[in-house]
């Protein structure tokens, strides 16, 4: 592909998103500042935000209108993803209202209520509201049932109601079931987008793609082809300021049951009948039904100590702030586990998350089999070189595949080469915040990467059991792992069990 056939990212023929207001609860704090407004500004330099379109904020936060405009009209200049064209956020800015009050009480929902009405007569938005949750997880139930209470939520006279519900989805299978039952008692499952920002991400949408797109991988995609299969989420960041919320939540809380089982659903579910929103989802709850379940061993937990990283000595996770100094909560998590159905059986899949790690990467790694060594038995060949494919999900997003080739010469030797696909070089590089499409997908009724209620609880279905028996069975040896290092030993005996192990992410 030549430079001048390179589609531009920035062109769409998407349609614009319908009309609406979207009200963010929460708009005070860093989710808004740092994320959402500046997805809301590309959305519209690229024309696909309506020009009937408003914004609600509202927090606990005593703040006049004009302030709240200032206050954003600041940070889009500082979180901005692109430069930012003054008449374009003039125009946005005229659009943005605040509104201060207690999620809690009944009084906010009528006053919210009241400037809703004012909002579609000052913008046209038609009387289409999208409610954004973007508050601590303690508030969605009392926000959702106010909402209820007050008749925000009632659809009528083709009007739509949506909520968006950030993560957390509950703290574990009992949670998140009582969290279901209260947002479906006030909405249906079709108003409700559980939203998980690694499927905003480019590279995690084009799993789909790349697997159901391309007559060239779908039909080796199996056990027959496949020796094992490897998801790697590693940070090299610590808890930061975030230790109250830490101490409580882990690694399998904050990453396992979300991110890695979406991208882990991705990579293996059964093709869909379409991608309509249930059709996607209806293979994934199957997919996360089909996991076998846990048992101890499967399971391996780690939490950092003191070290060096990037050439910066960093505390251990017991010195962070607001962290116990006898902490038993993990902040690394590997787990093999098996999927029951015909595809995959007795393919193994290896998961593992962490922070302290050496490097920032998420990715999936594909190891296919080995060719029968007998063709090449006469020959000085020591080693077969393994084929395995590697879909680079952050942050040189791209699709990487090793295979065997003869070296020149006149005896026959393999070498390792080598296909590198990287997005930034075909596409230019993607200005994103990663809720761009989560975004405009929730304003077209579009529910295709968002979590449905059964696929919520069927990840916790799958982790719930480990949870509980590390409740009564605190690790020994924590911290177990040095900041910097892939994880504990018995991360890597996981694997070393199976012959097999860990891929270090290289590229």
């Amino acid at each position: 592909m030549t430079a001048a056939t390179i589609p531009n990212p920035n062109q769409t023929s998407a349609r614009a998103a319908d009309p609406c207001v979207l009200v963010i609860f929460g708009a005070a704090g860093d989710l808004t500042k740092r994320l959402l407004m500046p997805a809301i500004y590309n959305l519209a330099q690229v024309k696909l935000l309506a020009q009937n379109f408003a914004i609600i904020g509202v927090a606990h936060t005593q703040l006049g209108q004009d302030d709240f405009r200032s206050k954003l009209r600041q940070e889009i200049h500082e979180f901005a993803t692109v430069s930012v064209d003054d008449g374009l956020w003039r125009t946005l800015e005229q659009r943005l209202y605040y509104l201060a009050g207690e999620f809690q009480d009944a009084k906010t929902y009528q006053k919210l209520q009241q400037l809703l009405v004012q909002v579609d007569q000052d913008c046209g938005t038609g009387g289409n509201y999208l409610f954004y949750l973007a508050t601590g997880a303690n508030f969605f139930c009392d926000i959702a049932t106010q909402l209820g209470a007050a008749k925000l939520t009632q659809e009528d006279n083709g009007h739509w109601r949506r909520v968006i519900v950030e993560k957390p989805f509950g703290h574990d299978l009992d949670s998140a079931r009582a969290l279901n039952k209260t947002l479906g008692s006030v909405l249906t499952e079709r108003q409700i987008y559980r939203i998980d920002h690694y499927l905003g991400k480019e590279t995690v949408q084009n799993i789909l793609v790349f697997r159901f797109g391309n007559g060239l991988f779908e039909p080796i995609w199996n056990r027959n082809n496949i020796d094992c299969v490897q998801i790697t989420v590693a940070e090299t960041v610590g808890v930061e300021s975030r230790g109250n919320f830490y101490e409580k939540t882990g690694a399998v809380r904050d990453m396992v049951q979300n991110h890695l089982f979406q991208l882990l659903a991705m990579m293996a579910m059964e093709p869909p009948t379409s991608f309509e929103a249930d059709a996607v989802r209806d293979e994934k709850s199957k997919l996360l039904r089909s996991i076998q379940p846990l048992d101890a061993q499967s399971v391996i937990r780690g939490q950092y100590g003191e070290g060096n990283l990037n050439n910066t000595q960093v505390v251990a996770y017991r010195c962070e702030p607001r962290v116990a100094q006898d902490s038993t909560t993990e902040t690394f998590a590997a787990l093999k586990l098996t999927i029951d159905n015909w595809r995959w059986a007795d393919v193994p899949f290896y998961l593992r998350t962490g922070k302290r790690l050496p490097k920032r990467v998420t990715e999936i790694a594909i190891q296919f089999k080995q060719v029968p060594s007998l063709l090449f038995h006469q020959t000085p060949l020591e080693q077969l070189t393994p084929n395995l494919l590697v879909i680079r999900i952050q942050p040189n997003e791209g699709i990487w595949l090793q295979f065997g080739a003869k070296i020149p010469g006149p005896t026959i030797r393999m070498g390792a080469v080598e296909m590198d696909f990287c997005y930034a070089d075909y596409f230019g590089s993607t200005t994103s915040t990663g809720y761009e499409t989560l975004l405009y997908d929730c304003m077209i009724g579009d529910a295709t990467l968002f979590q449905r209620a059964d696929n919520v609880e069927l990840g916790w279905q799958v982790v719930n059991p480990i949870l509980e028996h590390w409740q009564t069975v605190p690790p020994p040896n924590f911290p177990n792992y040095t900041a910097g290092m892939w994880g504990p030993q018995a991360a890597d005996d996981l694997l070393s069990r199976d012959g097999r192990q860990w891929r270090t992410p290289d590229r």
